[in-house]
């Protein structure tokens, strides 16, 4: 079983969310895998060939903030950074803010207890924006990423859409990433599998 891989993320993706909230519980809850989370830009993935990638044109791009703020969490404060995300997300697909205000980055962020403006001006130097393009980049040219949230392990990446959330069951979400984790192990013939509708 693998127990050691990356995930990306975005925060404006609805599948991202779900994923890495289960991530979240799971870890939160004792689940024992090692696990980086890694910065992941859609805006890039939407750029025209041709055109600049969004890092040398940051200021028509400020969906990017979020994850820059992730990022300085993450590597300034990781012991935070869980919580920042979900709040991250949460801001994003609960409560329909927008995340490519500063305004609301920063305030999702001081609402559980991390400082929003230390963040902000973390972002302000221009290391998270590096970072965020090193992340994107190595993912696309090492793995052929193109989208989130993508579990990468070794010389594999499996792109994955869980439909439901952990909602607070542990126990659950240690289930659902075993089951993703195990089918990529053990199935790698198996390239998609998508039901043609949702029945709710």
């Amino acid at each position: 079983m693998i127990n050691s891989f990356e995930v990306t993320w975005d925060y404006r993706c609805p599948f991202a969310r779900n994923a890495h909230e289960h991530l979240v519980a799971a870890l939160d809850a004792g689940a024992e895998w090692q696990v980086r989370f890694r910065a992941f830009a859609l805006d890039q993935v939407h750029v025209k060939e041709g055109q600049p990638p969004v890092w040398d044109e940051p200021e028509r791009y400020p969906g990017l903030i979020a994850n820059e703020a992730g990022i300085v969490v993450r590597d300034r404060e990781p012991e935070s950074f869980h919580k920042a995300h979900i709040a991250l997300f949460t801001a994003r697909h609960d409560r329909a803010l927008d995340l490519r205000e500063r305004d609301v980055v920063a305030k999702a962020l001081d609402e559980v207890g991390i400082d929003g403006a230390g963040v902000l001006s973390e972002i302000d130097s221009g290391w998270p924006l590096g970072v965020l393009r090193d992340e994107h980049t190595d993912s696309v040219n090492r793995l052929e990423v193109f989208g989130v949230p993508t579990f990468m392990f070794g010389d594999r990446a499996v792109f994955v859409r869980l439909m439901d959330r952990p909602e607070g069951d542990a126990k659950k979400a240690v289930s659902a990433i075993e089951r993703v984790l195990e089918l990529s192990d053990t199935w790698p013939e198996l390239n998609e599998f998508k039901y043609t509708r949702i029945n709710r």
